[in-house]
């Protein structure tokens, strides 16, 4: 899509500053939000210009709106004098959806923090979109309630994001990606209009399902301002199963074992030999030097469901393989259980200076094959890979990790990731299960995507945003 902005110099970053940069733009802005409330110096700038990614765009200007209508009013002072804005919640994205690739202006949700309503009855929360994930699980469910969704990064992602890139997480096997709990929202369109998709109630046919069609569009088509979220009761008690195997491909072998046991696990998690050998080189948990591959299985419900199924479970592991099988006794050990996933992303730096964590996802029976033929992907290319994730769903999280000042061993990893993207959509799968599409994976789109589907794509986007002003550079090259 081409775009309006009016280049008026190049800035210090090599990139053409937009008319977001004018000194009349400027105050302008803080007559919205209040001068407190916009950042333009550039050290103040520069940590929104970035995420996990670690690639550095940053903004001309930060904006932190407290309300839909100072949203609106920045909304339409961008579309009368044109330039790109980019909203952003917690910034912890993996493939620069929430960067400013272009400039313009960043819209920081952080102000935008109020639980509205938590309806316990009817099932239901009422959010500003810039709650994060855990402050809003902690609240609901003090109601008897939770919100199910999990990113790992749920102590520092806002809801705003998680809609806007239909964030995942380690219960998605049994619960599901965030889409399944938007009932309703509140956003203001590229134009400064507000719309209100969705509503309170679990069925609603009325009309084109915009609330869906929100969910993972990555902030192209508006800036949610308001989220209606589906709440469930709160589990009775968890209980987390953990097994070592000799190899990848009989830990991931297990996991069609058990729906026919009836057992819907929460989360079934995939760790490789090389996460184990980094885990215990930076914490010492005390893994089997024997083991290359841990799974570990979780199951929540009443207590007696939860005995029942977990006794099974480390049944079926044995019988498949699976030795050094331990059954959490307590919440507290259970926590010390997930420590050992949780500890996997920084471990791996171990083995480089740039890790390239890209997260694909097949059908559940493919994921064996799929991380064989990463493998053989990576040696053939001589590219150092881990694996892990979310197995259970079949959204492996894969890392080819290599040096950030050698050029040649970074081609190669990017030509892996080429072929692990080309593969998963090979056997059924795509190209990302959680961590969206941003400007990253933007040149592969076409891989998982036919070219008329695109096309439509685009067509929605110009509805929303005829003048390109929301998150440009993102999705469509």
């Amino acid at each position: 899509m081409a775009h309006n902005y009016e280049s008026i110099h190049f800035s210090s970053h090599g990139r053409a500053s937009t008319n977001a940069s004018k000194p009349e733009v400027t105050e302008r802005l803080r007559a919205i939000v209040g001068a407190e409330n916009v950042l333009v110096d550039p050290d103040k700038v520069e940590p929104y210009g970035g995420d996990a990614v670690k690639e550095k765009f940053p903004p001309e200007a930060v904006v932190f709106p407290s309300t839909t209508a100072e949203v609106v009013a920045i909304l339409k002072l961008a579309n009368e004098v044109i330039f790109p804005v980019t909203a952003r919640g917690g910034g912890v994205g993996y493939t620069g959806g929430a960067v400013p690739v272009e400039g313009g202006i960043v819209v920081g949700t952080d102000r935008m923090n109020r639980i509205i309503e938590i309806n316990a009855d009817d099932l239901y929360a009422v959010c500003e979109p810039g709650i994060t994930t855990f402050a809003l699980q902690q609240e609901v469910e003090k109601h008897g309630v939770f919100f199910p969704p999990d990113p790992a990064s749920y102590k520092d992602s806002y809801i705003g994001g998680n809609i806007a890139e239909n964030a995942g997480g380690m219960r998605t096997p049994k619960y599901g990606n965030t889409k399944r709990y938007v009932l309703g929202l509140e956003v203001v369109t590229a134009t400064g209009e507000v719309i209100r998709t969705g509503g309170k109630t679990e069925k609603n046919v009325v009309g084109f399902d915009l609330t869906g069609l929100m969910c993972g569009s990555e902030g192209m088509l508006g800036i949610i301002t308001e989220a209606t979220l589906k709440l469930l009761p709160l589990t009775e008690t968890t209980s987390t199963v953990r097994a070592s195997f000799r190899s990848m491909e009989a830990a991931c072998k297990v996991l069609t074992k058990f729906t026919p046991e009836g057992i819907l696990p929460m989360a079934m998690e995939v760790i490789d030999k090389y996460c184990i050998e980094a885990i215990e080189q930076n914490y010492a948990f005390g893994l089997s030097p024997d083991a290359a591959a841990i799974l570990l299985v979780a199951v929540d419900g009443s207590r007696a469901e939860v005995e029942k199924h977990s006794v099974r479970i480390e049944q079926i592991l044995s019988e498949n393989g699976g030795f050094d099988v331990l059954r959490a006794a307590s919440g507290a050990d259970e926590d010390k259980l997930w420590d050992v996933r949780r500890a996997i992303s920084p471990s791996l730096m171990k083995f480089g200076t740039l890790k390239i964590n890209e997260d694909v996802v097949v059908p559940r029976s493919k994921v064996p094959e799929l991380v064989a033929r990463i493998e053989d992907i990576a040696k053939k290319h001589n590219t150092f890979v881990a694996n892990f994730g979310h197995a259970g769903d079949g959204n492996i999280h894969v890392n080819f990790v290599c040096d950030r000042d050698d050029s040649e061993e970074i081609a190669r990893a990017r030509e892996c990731v080429k072929e692990t993207f080309q593969l998963s959509v090979d056997l059924g799968g795509t190209i990302s299960g959680e961590h969206g599409i941003g400007y990253v994976k933007a040149p592969y789109m076409d891989y998982a995507i036919d070219r008329p589907t695109l096309e439509i794509m685009k067509g929605i986007k110009q509805v929303f945003d005829p003048k390109g002003i929301l998150n440009p550079g993102k999705m469509f090259v």
